[in-house]
């Protein structure tokens, strides 16, 4: 898994400096000068540009550069470091799931053909943080079904705070996306003000211009925030359903060993 969080932040690190090259080449420098020449060539192309139908991607990346590649590209660098762990969380988690009612089945028939020993062969030859408990509960049993207890509730904490591993990034980005789209924002009003005031007259497409650019980085900051947001809900709802399946199976195999040393108590 850390190989494969490698690859994606290294791909997605040379994503975003290649599509903030690209952007950075065809944005217009905030100037006052390029002002002027952007307002003369929307004025000469307002014909052109209502009768071409642009994809969904030309339409993205017009405008991400209209938003600025500074800012975008770090609210972009969020988006991808983001999906990057939150995909690595969910290869991890599923991976990490377990059939614990056949797991528990499987463990009681060797306990009662073969013992302890088979019992943990059937342990290791399974996958996931609820066989890893099982494990150390089997381990633990020969000096007693308290001491047994008590490990499998240790380590079910050391695997939970597996199965949590990195989940705070993803919130991080969560809530740093709009800010830096916020930031963004008042820094392009700013700039609009200092348009205004160093042309010296309220000229609306000033205005309107400085707005729209400031705006962006907004929209998309919210956007990054509600993809991640999506993505660390179900992260969150799958390590709740796996933290209950290790303590039902916790349960369970607490009432296994007790029968295994009291033959005579019934289910």
């Amino acid at each position: 898994m850390k190989r494969l969080f490698s690859i994606l932040t290294i791909a997605a690190v040379m994503a975003v400096c290649n599509f903030s090259a690209q952007a950075s080449t065809t944005a217009l420098p905030l100037t006052n000068t390029t002002i002027t020449a952007a307002q003369d060539e929307q004025a000469d192309q307002p014909m052109a540009d209502d009768g071409e139908d642009l994809s969904f991607t030309q339409t993205l990346k017009k405008r991400f550069i209209e938003g600025g590649p500074a800012f975008m590209g770090i609210v972009l660098l969020c988006l991808i470091l983001g999906l990057a762990i939150a995909i690595e969380r969910i290869i991890y988690l599923n991976l990490a799931t377990t059939n614990t009612k056949k797991l528990a089945q499987d463990v009681e028939d060797a306990l009662n053909s073969g013992g302890v020993e088979a019992a943990k062969e059937v342990c290791r030859n399974t996958s996931g943080p609820v066989a890893s408990i099982y494990y150390q509960g089997l381990d633990r049993v020969d000096e007693g079904v308290d001491a047994a207890e008590k490990a499998v509730v240790a380590y079910g904490g050391v695997q939970m705070g597996q199965l949590e591993k990195n989940v705070s990034w993803v919130s991080l980005f969560i809530a740093l996306a709009p800010m830096l789209g916020f930031m963004g924002t008042v820094l392009g009003m700013i700039e609009a003000f200092d348009r205004i005031e160093a042309a010296g007259d309220m000229q609306p497409s000033l205005v309107a211009g400085g707005i729209k650019v400031a705006l962006l980085t907004t929209v998309f900051g919210l956007i990054v925030a509600i993809i991640l947001q999506i993505f660390y809900n179900y992260i969150i709802a799958k390590i709740d359903s796996i933290v209950n399946d290790m303590e039902d199976a916790s349960i369970t195999l607490i009432d296994l060993l007790v029968r295994h040393k009291n033959p005579t108590i019934k289910k």
